[in-house]
């Protein structure tokens, strides 16, 4: 949905559609693993953090900071990288080997749901403080009221927009709802879309649509509520406008940016872990600005994206307690202010993110969309698999021609049985 960009693509790549494990299997699995404890001969000195970072820049970051943070405890930490939709996956089969990782990078909307099951230890019982942290990305890794994951980096969507294009066509950056559909419209023409945003059937559709439904006072325990249905109906009235493709159906936001780097969308919804390949274009000048909103004056609300690392529950209480270490050297002032100027992400830590303000003013919008953003499973916890499945059905139904009343009625009786 990812360890590092959120329900998204790094580095303008894809993300893979998850596998949803089913929740009474994640259950038996992690608490057998916990309960029957480490079931394989470690070296004493040597800890394995699991990640997603597989795109080479990631990969090396992470490694980069694990050797300092190595160093300092002085312990070897290896990594082990695999796709972002396997990790939870491979968590389960190495839970059901008990031969789990010191320490697993999840995607933090994953993340309760090995929570909920016993997988995970409280960060906090290992020494690991959150005084420098704003409260809402302390909700972000935390389930229940536990804090099971210490982010290093967070980012919400935004809207990019192609300066010379708006210029050229004499229109301001738009703020509201109306502006968006008025401005997208005029910048439609020839083979340029006004706008490119994700609705595909994956989670990177459901990240993409939060904004709408969140800022128009919609909710995710109410799919079928009014508020749900105006937002959707709002993206049918792009569509029916022809300011959105109707490939949008099938876009990854790794796609969308494509489109927009292409020229074929004036302005598009993404999110900062693009900005690297963007700027490999240095005839492409950008901008960035907070996603309208449906009236003047009401919050921009978007999601709260990024990864939480966790200390996984084996039994094994002295390899945990160095885990805390290695998490809390990872996620530290310095380590995330570095992390989040190689990633273009927001530090999670207020300091860390001070500092990276001054650094990249660029990007200074986005660091106040995340500090008003939300976190997809703040209310839902490990409930929000079901509900991003029925999202995910009810864009595909609804932007080919269902409306979008019914799309969302099923919706939410989908996320209500779990089928």
């Amino acid at each position: 949905m990812t360890a590092h960009p959120p329900a998204a693509a790094r580095r303008g790549r894809g993300r893979s559609r998850r596998v949803v494990a089913p929740f009474t299997a994640v259950s038996v699995l992690v608490a057998g693993a916990a309960l029957a404890g480490c079931g394989q001969q470690r070296d004493a000195d040597t800890y394995t953090v699991m990640n997603s970072s597989t795109d080479e820049s990631y990969h090396r970051w992470d490694a980069e900071a694990m050797a300092r943070c190595g160093k300092e405890l002085g312990v070897t930490i290896e990594q082990q990288s695999v796709p972002a939709a396997q990790v939870m996956t491979k968590a389960l089969r190495m839970a059901s080997s008990k031969s789990l990782p010191d320490i697993v990078q999840f995607d933090a909307s994953e993340m309760p749901t090995f929570a909920d099951a016993g997988g995970l230890v409280d960060l906090r019982t290992l020494g690991l403080s959150t005084d420098d942290i704003p409260d809402g990305i302390v909700d972000f890794g935390s389930y229940k009221g536990t804090y099971y994951g210490a982010a290093r980096s967070v980012n919400t969507l935004a809207l990019f927009y192609n300066k010379d294009v708006l210029d050229q066509a004499g229109v301001e950056v738009p703020t509201t709802w109306a502006e968006l559909r008025a401005t997208a419209q005029k910048l439609t023409r020839g083979k340029q879309y006004g706008l490119a945003l994700s609705a595909g059937g994956a989670e990177d559709g459901v990240f993409q649509f939060t904004p709408f439904m969140w800022s128009n006072g919609g909710d995710e325990t109410d799919l079928d509520g009014p508020k749900v249905v105006e937002a959707l109906d709002y993206w049918k009235d792009l569509l029916k406008d022809r300011s959105l493709s109707k490939s949008t159906v099938n876009w990854t936001q790794a796609d969308v940016n494509d489109q927009f780097m292409a020229g074929n969308a004036a302005m598009m919804i993404n999110g900062p872990w693009q900005v690297e390949t963007l700027n490999s274009d240095t005839s492409l000048h950008w901008g960035i600005a907070p996603i309208p909103v449906p009236r003047a004056g009401d919050d921009s609300v978007g999601p709260l994206g990024g990864a939480v690392l966790t200390v996984p529950n084996t039994g094994d209480e002295a390899r945990e307690k160095t885990a805390g270490k290695i998490v809390a050297c990872l996620a530290s002032e310095k380590e995330q202010l570095t992390y989040a100027l190689n990633s273009w992400m927001v530090p999670a830590n207020a300091k860390a993110a001070a500092v990276w303000r001054e650094k990249v003013p660029e990007l200074d919008s986005l660091a106040d969309q995340v500090a008003v953003a939300r976190s997809r499973t703040a209310k839902l916890g490990a409930g929000w698999s079901s509900v991003s499945l029925a999202l995910q059905s009810a864009f595909q139904s609804a932007l080919t021609g269902q409306s979008s009343e019914t799309a969302l009625k099923r919706a939410q009786q989908r996320a209500t049985s779990g089928n």
